[in-house]
């Protein structure tokens, strides 16, 4: 057995192994994403019981191995179970979770993605927000710290940093009216770029502080939506649980 280490994480999935062991995926602040093996974390007395399910955040003690880590103990601070009353916020959830487990690997920093996950799902459960517009600054932020986000700060064109009135996908960011023709771009409301400019320079701690009119709001989901899917070229599973009746995804 390996020595002992304690990491600060969440919990990304969870799946059982054997009768009644699981193998869990952890954020760490520490090790970037790790894989753990919890032993007997399926059985009723286990220790290890609540731990080892998705969302459980706090400190994990573990043995290292080669290939594993062996969870020994968890003393975990937040388990999130106010989002499995929610339907709805779950399914974000789980969404922002696999989004994690893509952009993270193994033996990286992963402070600022921890933190990014870890007040993403807290503004899921403040009823003042919608949870489009949390999904829509999780994606956002995730594309900045790994430096994959558009230059909403000058025109892509000509660099103009003002009257930037449109947004080109293919352009990787906002253009001004004078370098508008031949272009395929979106308008884009003044308070929408003013959002998509905080999304990506502010705090973290200050991320789910402002709100959008109705207009700025639809303008902000859907750009940030078709960068993400023009850019990431990956679909998430859990995305399927965020389809609405009709069989699109919601904004």
């Amino acid at each position: 057995m390996g020595q002992t280490v304690v990491l600060t994480g969440m919990v990304l999935s969870a799946m059982p192994v054997g009768e009644y062991d699981k193998r869990i995926v952890i954020l760490t602040r520490e090790r970037g994403k790790i894989t753990a093996f919890a032993r007997g974390a399926r059985r009723p007395t286990s220790a290890l019981l609540a731990a080892a399910n998705p969302f459980s955040f706090g400190s994990f003690e573990a043995y290292e191995g080669k290939t594993a880590y062996t969870l020994a103990k968890a003393d975990i601070s937040h388990y999130f179970r106010e989002l499995t009353a929610d339907t709805d916020a779950v399914y974000y959830g789980f969404y922002f979770l696999e989004m994690a487990a893509y952009y993270t690997q193994e033996n990286m920093d992963a402070t600022d993605f921890l933190n990014l996950l870890y007040l993403s799902l807290r503004a899921l459960l403040a009823p003042s927000l919608d949870n489009r517009l949390v999904r829509r600054i999780y994606e956002l932020r995730a594309l900045v710290l790994f430096g994959e986000y558009p230059n909403v700060f000058s025109c892509m064109k000509c660099g103009a940093k003002e009257n930037l009135r449109y947004f080109s996908v293919q352009r990787h960011g906002t253009l001004c009216p004078d370098c508008l023709r031949g272009e395929h771009a979106v308008p884009l409301d003044a308070s929408a770029l003013y959002a998509m400019q905080y999304v990506i320079t502010s705090p973290l701690e200050k991320l789910y502080t402002f709100r959008l009119n109705e207009d700025a709001f639809g303008q902000f989901c859907e750009i940030v939506s078709r960068y993400i899917q023009q850019y990431h070229g990956h679909h998430f599973r859990a995305e399927e649980l965020l389809e609405g009746s009709n069989g699109s995804v919601k904004i």
